[in-house]
This record gives structure tokens, sequence and C-alpha cells, in this order.
């Protein structure tokens, strides 16, 4: 099981690693393909778009393909997209071979949560959830400056056949370690639509999207933030950003056992002591060591929420969680658009490079809101449970949500 569970995290840290790394290599890429920085920045987007697109649509087309086949499909979409992208002799086609390439992310980490929290038992089950995001922290520790500095060293296309390299590591390792999931009788594309409309659903998406917008609201924005105010040379950003990576590193350890404690109260913990360290940073933004300290607990809270957030989707829709789990890195990336978007209209009006850290804050304030909103819904109702086998299947196992 622990195998399974690595397999997946290859995966996510494959996921993390091609997701971030385009944003390191915009200079040689614009120069590459023969366009301008800013434009070049539209293959984030383009990446972002496919990830979007790509959760619920593909997740509702394998809906009633066998889980790890259908991890394996997704995994060689993955390494084709990035291989594509190695390969685009210009601006357009590198466009769409990036959307190709994110079309697979949101339903490879949504099935990957639901093989994961059924290779354990019903009371570890965020634990193993939290392994595999495990990967997408490590990405941002050891695969994102890996690959930059590959790419600026051999040229960018070398960093997108890195990690088309360790996309085909992943996809054996999962053929070779996850364990066959049959589907249950009641799976199905209706049957997963069905349960995205549940009102959990809709507020648990609103949540990570609203709440996590809040984190992305600063990390946008962080290398400006850090050199106009707290005076880090350029070439010092990259560590800091480690250091961010290391604070989501600690709050993803945390996350799992706690959240297989008490989810709900992990998840009000975790937006509201991330709107205080956001608050707290825009004091502390000024002085080196307190901003730093400051900085690795936002990275750790804004990865602390991910792992509840997606338990409680996958809780919510009951039977038929695979779309909902996966819908939720839909709803993570509409969180980095939004983010990024409030944060840049704030220092658009003049209210200093500081102010990114209040507009997350207060987006982080409206998350926890919601998230009440959906608690105090639940109270008097039927509890919810995750379902840890397939739908339908002898001797299926729930735990319930606290």
């Amino acid at each position: 099981m622990p195998l399974a569970l690595l397999a997946l995290a290859v995966v996510a840290f494959g996921i993390g690693t091609t997701e971030f790394a385009t944003m390191g290599l915009l200079p040689q890429i614009a120069d590459g393909v023969g366009v301008s920085v800013p434009h070049a920045g539209n293959l984030v987007s383009a990446y972002a778009l496919g990830v979007v697109v790509g959760a619920p649509l593909l997740t509702g087309i394998g809906a009633r393909i066998p889980h790890k086949r259908l991890l394996l499909l997704l995994s060689g979409l993955f390494v084709v997209g990035n291989a594509a992208s190695a390969l685009a002799p210009d601006f357009g086609l590198l466009f769409a071979a990036r959307f190709l390439a994110g079309l697979p992310h949101g339903a490879l980490f949504g099935v990957g949560a639901v093989v994961a929290s059924r290779l354990v038992a019903p009371g570890r089950a965020a634990r193993a959830v939290s392994k595999v995001f495990l990967g997408l922290t490590v990405a941002n520790i050891v695969g994102v400056p890996a690959s930059t500095a590959l790419g600026q060293q051999l040229g960018w296309r070398s960093a997108y056949w890195a990690v088309t390299v360790i996309g085909l590591v992943a996809l054996l390792m999962l053929a070779c370690f996850v364990p066959h999931q049959p589907r249950g009788r009641q799976s199905g594309i209706r049957t997963e639509l069905r349960a995205m409309g549940n009102r959990q659903v809709a507020i648990g998406m609103a949540v990570a999207v609203v709440g996590f917008g809040g984190f992305f609201a600063v990390y946008s924005y962080l290398v400006p933030m850090l050199t106009n105010l707290t005076g880090i040379s350029d070439s010092s950003t990259t560590l800091v950003l480690a250091l961010y990576g290391v604070g989501m590193t600690l709050g993803t350890l945390i996350a799992g056992p706690l959240t297989d404690r008490a989810l709900r109260p992990t998840l009000y913990a975790g937006l509201a002591v991330l709107a205080v360290a956001l608050v707290t940073f825009y004091f502390t933004v000024h002085s080196l060591v307190p901003a730093l300290v400051t900085i690795t607990v936002i990275g750790a809270m804004g990865s602390l929420i991910t792992t509840p957030v997606q338990m409680l989707l996958m809780a919510k829709a009951k039977n038929a969680p695979t779309m909902a789990a996966a819908s939720n890195h839909s709803a993570f990336n509409l969180a980095n658009a939004g983010g990024a978007w409030l944060g840049g209209l704030v220092i658009s009006a003049g209210w200093g490079w500081a102010a990114p850290s209040l507009a997350g804050a207060a987006l982080a304030l409206v998350g926890l809101g919601l998230a009440f909103t959906g608690g105090l819904m639940d109270r008097g109702g039927r509890r919810s449970e995750v379902v840890m086998e397939g739908s339908a299947v002898p001797g299926q196992e729930t735990r319930t949500v606290t």
C-alpha cells in the first residue's frame, strides 16, 4: 500500500512541476518561440484552462472505467501533453500543448484521491490523501527549482522533457503498484452529475475558490513584494519560494491526521489562521526574519486547507465522489486566477505592494464564513459519510464526517 501511495505522489510531483515550471522559464520560452514575455505568460493561462475544462470532462467520460485503468489513461495523456510541449515549433502549437497537458490534471488528482482513500482503513483516509498531495508540495521545493535551472542551462524544452520522464516513471509505478478497484454498479456520468448537484458540494467548491484565493492573492505577487518591500535580491527569491514550499509541505503533513480526527474544525482553523497570517504579513513584510516566518505559516495554512476541502467534497458526493474530487482542482485553479486578479487590482489601485495580503485575508474570511454556513446546514441533518469502497461493493465501509 505505501508503494501505491508513492506512485500517486509521483504523479502529483510531476503535475506540480509542470504547472509552475513555465512561470520560471517565461523569458527563455518567449525567446524560443519569438513572442514577448507577457504574451508567453498566456501559456500559464492555457494550462489552467485545461485543468478547469478537463477535470469534469475527463472524469465524466471515464465515469465507468475502473480507477486503475483511468489513472493509466490520464497519465498517458499527461505524458503526451508534456512531450508535445517539448516538441512544439511555434507559440500556437505550444499553447495547444499546454492546454492538452492541463486536461488530465484535475482528473488525476480526483481519481488519485479516491483511490488513495480506499487503500487504507477508513480512519486514515485523509492521511492517505494528504500523502498524495505531498508530491505537489515537494514539487515546489525540488521539482520547480530543478526544472527551472535545467531549462535555463539546457534550454526550455529540456524542462518539459524532464517532466515527460517523470510522467513515464509515474505511469510505470501506477501499473505495478496500484491495485485494481472495481467501479460500483451505480457508477456512471448521471450518478456523478447528480452528486455534483448537492448543495454541500457547491458550498465546498465555493470555499475552495474563495478561501484558497486568499492564498494565491499573495503567492502571485510574492516576488515583487519581497524585492520592493523586504529588500531581498532577485537572486534570493528562489530560496524564499522554496521556504514557501517547505511551509506547504509541513501543512500537508499535519493536515491528514487532523482531518481524520476532526474534518470541519481543521478546515475552520486553517482558514482562520490563514487570514490572521495574511494580515500579519502586511506588517512583517518590511522585516526579513518576521517576513520569512510569516511566509512559512501562510504556506502551511494554504496547504493545510486542501485536504479537508477534498475530503469534505468526497463525503458530500456520497457514492459518486470522483467528479467532486476532480472538480475541486478546477476550483483551485479558479482560486489561482481570482486571487491573482484581486491582488493585481489592489496594487493597480495604488494601495501599495503589501495590499494583496489584506485582500487575501478578506478572501480567507469569506471562505471561512462559507465553511461555517455549510457546517450549520449539517446540524440536525443526516451526517455525511465518505464512501471508502466502490459503490455497491459488498463489505463497503464508510467514515462519518465530523
